[in-house]
């Protein structure tokens, strides 16, 4: 897990940061539930699992700068999108995905794990605005605002080729 922390992220983070973050979440990482996030995909060529590890451990290193609960927000930014489906290809719900899967990542990860109140916080809250209910913690900012970031970038990275691509013509 190191090397792909090291080598997805290309973040500064000390030896010590890195053993710290490998055991906020490793009862998350070893469940198969979380690890089936892998064959899911979240935004361009960016599986799930990816994304929420990009997002988990980008707030751990924020949040440990500041001063925060960087153990919460490294469970919560991994659990923030564990919804279990891939809403590209259908939903088990109307409305838009964006209002809706905090909600049930929520309920997925009160299913699997045991969360204190930080944690769930990040994971049903990590949509807002659209989930209307203000984030109750800082480290909950954190995560959204870390979680736009991730995507933006994940984004950004798949269309770079097709640009490329329009460029050349």
């Amino acid at each position: 897990m190191k090397k792909w922390i090291r080598s997805r992220l290309n973040l500064k983070a000390d030896f010590s940061s890195e053993k710290e973050y490998e055991e906020c979440v490793a009862d998350l990482i070893q469940h198969g539930m979380v690890d089936s996030m892998k064959n899911l995909i979240q935004h361009g060529n960016t599986n799930c699992l990816e994304h929420s590890l990009n997002v988990s451990y980008s707030s751990y290193l924020i949040c440990r700068r500041l001063g925060f609960d960087y153990r919460s927000a490294a469970r919560g930014g991994l659990l923030h999108d564990f919804f279990l489906y891939d809403w590209h290809r259908g939903k088990p719900y109307k409305g838009l995905h964006g209002f809706m899967h905090p909600y049930f990542a929520l309920q997925n990860a009160n299913r699997y794990f045991n969360l204190n109140d930080l944690e769930k916080d990040i994971i049903k809250k990590h949509m807002w605005p659209l989930t209307i209910k203000f984030p109750r913690y800082k480290e909950t900012f954190v995560v959204l605002f870390v979680d736009k970031f991730c995507a933006l970038g994940e984004m950004v990275k798949c269309m770079l080729p097709e640009l490329k691509n329009e460029m050349i013509k």
